[in-house]
């Protein structure tokens, strides 16, 4: 296998995601280099993902890189990387929740981190938002627990509940919980006038009431992909906000340029709808109704960093996500999100200072398990030879 390069690799599944996870040691030093293995690895770009490892959704186009950390707070590194289907790019302008929900348990496996009964408590910083999550991990034989009677979600079974606690995760990528100074903003699009909040907790995350869109807010991913008004909207919304935050400075190259950060989501009040699988998900088990968008795609179910966000904003006054709660519903720390897979739900630990939110922790429950260990092969032509897309250059997510 001489014209073939291979890196070990573990398969997981974190929460309703999936990723390769890599150990440092084992990439390129060189940051082009490493992307361009990783990119080979996945298969991309191409939306079948067919001569990789992807999984053909943005859902199952992640990675992970983990190693010990040389900072004396934390235990473990941590860098998240969406790697694009249509473009040679890997975006690492922001996390994900579900697939920090598998760091912890592989740097137990791994032996980065001394493994304690019942639960060890790893704390992983986080180098794309520069924040620290601990993950609660339970333990059992010196091993992380799978089997467990706590389900998610968008995922079969159930599994061992992994906590974990955003520390402190406010303006993750933007430095403020609120980009703009305010709870909303109204903003002009090509499609009209819309009435948003631009909250930075976990992940910049722009929240837009279904209402104001002219839909129910209970779509699910399938209507939405048919509605190309609606997704059009939501992107150059997204694109507006994207040059806000100094990602691009023109908002219809947001999509190939920075296609993950910011994320967008429509938000409406609760009801009954009926899930993907086809229960019955009532109002009175649910806060609030939410739709998240993910490279440009409705997520299938909700990204954590996403839940930590929305969780955020209900506490804000004003926002349009509080505005949209029940009174009874203000009050808790816990915030139940419906979302197209079913429901979870976040805590939200948050204090009122001079009219201003200050966010000390946000916490939810995932479910996370190894897959497979082994190295992953790629053709070291294509390794060579492949041109990572500039801003100028790339295409379009479609």
């Amino acid at each position: 296998m001489s014209d073939m390069v291979s890196v070990p690799v573990t398969i997981y599944r974190g929460g309703t995601s999936k990723a390769l996870v890599f150990r440092p040691e084992n990439l390129p030093d060189d940051p082009d280099e490493r992307d361009r293995v990783i990119l080979a690895a996945y298969g991309s770009p191409d939306p079948r993902q067919i001569d990789g490892m992807g999984g053909a959704d943005s859902l199952t186009s992640k990675m992970a890189i983990i190693g010990k950390s040389r900072r004396s707070e934390v235990d473990v590194d941590y860098t998240f990387g969406q790697v694009s289907l249509f473009n040679a790019t890997v975006d690492y302008s922001g996390n994900c929740g579900n697939i920090s929900s598998a760091v912890g348990p592989f740097a137990i496996d791994e032996g980065l981190i001394p493994a304690v009964e019942p639960v060890t408590t790893v704390r992983i910083f986080n180098t794309n938002t520069k924040k620290v999550i601990a993950a609660e991990v339970p333990v059992e034989n010196g091993r992380p627990k799978v089997d467990g009677d706590f389900s998610i979600d968008g995922v079969p079974g159930t599994g061992a509940r992994i906590v974990l606690n955003f520390l402190d995760s406010a303006g993750s990528v933007t430095g403020k919980l609120l980009p703009t100074g305010c709870a909303k903003d109204v903003i002009e699009t090509s499609h009209g006038k819309f009435t948003v909040s631009f909250v930075d907790s976990a992940n910049p995350v722009i929240f837009v009431g279904g209402e104001e869109l002219g839909i129910k807010g209970t779509e699910l991913p399938d209507e939405i992909n048919a509605n190309s008004i609606l997704t059009e909207t939501l992107e150059e919304i997204r694109g507006i906000f994207a040059v806000k935050i100094g990602c691009v400075n023109d908002w219809k190259i947001a999509k190939a340029v920075s296609p993950a950060v910011p994320k967008i989501c429509f938000v409406s009040k609760a009801q009954t709808y009926t899930a993907s699988d086809g229960r019955i998900i009532r109002d009175d088990e649910i806060d609030i109704v939410g739709r998240m968008m993910s490279m440009q795609r409705p997520h299938k179910a909700y990204a954590v960093t996403g839940a930590v966000c929305t969780g955020t904003a209900a506490k804000i006054p004003g926002s349009v996500v509080y505005d949209l709660l029940s009174e009874e519903a203000k009050r808790r720390n816990q915030i139940r999100i419906g979302h197209p897979s079913g429901k979870l739900e976040v805590e939200v630990d948050v204090e009122q200072v001079n009219g201003n939110t200050i966010l000390h922790k946000a916490a939810l429950a995932r479910t996370a398990r190894r897959l497979m260990d082994g190295r992953v092969y790629v053709s070291s032509a294509k390794v060579v030879s492949m041109k990572l897309e500039t801003p100028s250059k790339k295409k379009t997510d479609e």
